[in-house]
């Protein structure tokens, strides 16, 4: 979808990548190099769902300990199908702020933003993705992992390879 021309853009978008956001205004190059970046990460976690069990995928080295702190802070948060006001809403920054801020130096580019599928049995569209920090989409996307919600995706692969193989074609 997205194509890096050279070497030399590829070394400026990393440079670009690696400033903080106070760098910036509001910049279309930048903002679109975060877009390629962040639709590259979401693609590859797609695939992944798609052709792994979820239950047996860790994110980080610290799922535990995100998984933990997130059902302690957001237990009553249903996240098959995700209300955005619940992510994106003044009240819910407020309370997502001191989750997110406890794995300042935990995680790697925690604060980094990421695609997040709202309805967890779709792929990523435009209409079911919403923009969040990479340690909600961690502490989501295990939940949904270790709770069971993304069987549907992998269920929905597996069936596909399935059928395809029965037809003799590469799915």
């Amino acid at each position: 979808l997205f194509h890096v021309q050279g070497a030399g853009e590829a070394m400026a978008a990393a440079h670009a990548l690696s400033l903080p956001v106070e760098a910036y205004g509001n910049d279309p190059n930048i903002e679109m190099i975060w877009a390629m970046k962040a639709y590259q990460h979401a693609e590859v976690y797609f695939n992944l769902i798609s052709s792994v069990d979820p239950k047996f995928l860790k994110l980080t080295k610290v799922d535990d300990q995100i998984y933990a702190e997130f059902r302690k802070s957001f237990g009553d948060l249903r996240i098959d199908v995700l209300d955005p006001e619940k992510l994106k809403s003044e009240p819910a920054k407020a309370k997502w702020r001191p989750f997110c801020m406890q794995f300042d130096g935990v995680v790697e580019d925690f604060n980094y933003g990421t695609l997040l599928r709202l309805d967890c049995t779709k792929d990523y569209t435009e209409e079911n993705t919403i923009f969040v920090t990479r340690i909600q989409f961690f502490a989501i996307e295990t939940a949904r992992n270790r709770e069971g919600y993304n069987n549907a995706v992998y269920s929905h692969a597996m069936e596909t390879k399935s059928v395809a193989a029965e037809r003799g074609i590469s799915a």
